[in-house]
């Protein structure tokens, strides 16, 4: 189990963003000054368009790394799952599974030689779901979705998209906080 922060480790990373932001605001700058001369002062057409031109591309490259930077921060930051909760047609909780200090769950359904750690016996969309439908690995921290050969594939919708993806069988992704699992048409909540 991971220990809280101390407020050392608090103030060193509040420093860190504030150093962060500090140096982005002293590029923006750099960069208004820079494109100021270029634009207006100078009279030279090539020039204008080398540099509008190389602009655009640090411009591109630097949005993709803050983008990328940020993803992978909501993904650490997001990763504080304890439970799986089952929904209905409604949204409205069925059952949900705690999980504890467990590292690896089957999702599917549990006959008499197999045992599904998240069994889907009884829901409403039970003949879709294979009995060894997915599995979810604890890695790092990190908790991971694999569709594992199911016929009727796994679904995942993150807790800040719109969009349902398809996974791609053996395959794992990440999960976060709030993220919905379709197993078939059966929708699991993360908690």
């Amino acid at each position: 189990m991971q220990e809280p922060y101390s407020s050392k480790d608090y103030s060193n990373n509040a420093r860190k963003k504030m150093f962060i932001r500090l140096i982005d605001i002293i590029i923006i700058t750099i960069a208004f000054f820079f494109i100021l001369y270029v634009f207006v002062m100078n009279q030279e057409v090539l020039l204008k368009f080398v540099i509008g031109t190389v602009m655009v591309i640090l411009a591109i490259i630097y949005g993709s790394l803050k983008y990328e930077a940020k993803s992978l921060t909501q993904a650490k930051t997001n990763n504080d799952i304890s439970k799986l909760v089952l929904l209905n047609e409604r949204g409205m909780k069925v059952d949900e599974w705690e999980l504890g200090d467990q590292i690896s769950l089957l999702i599917g359904k549990s006959t008499a030689e197999h045992k599904a750690d998240i069994d889907l016996c009884g829901t409403e969309y039970e003949s879709l779901v294979n009995y060894e439908h997915a599995v979810l690995n604890c890695v790092a921290g990190i908790w991971y979705i694999e569709d594992i050969d199911s016929v009727n594939g796994v679904g995942l919708k993150k807790a800040n998209k719109r969009v349902k993806n398809r996974l791609k069988q053996e395959i794992p992704y990440p999960l976060g906080n709030g993220d919905t699992i379709y197993i078939a048409n059966t929708r699991i909540l993360v908690k």
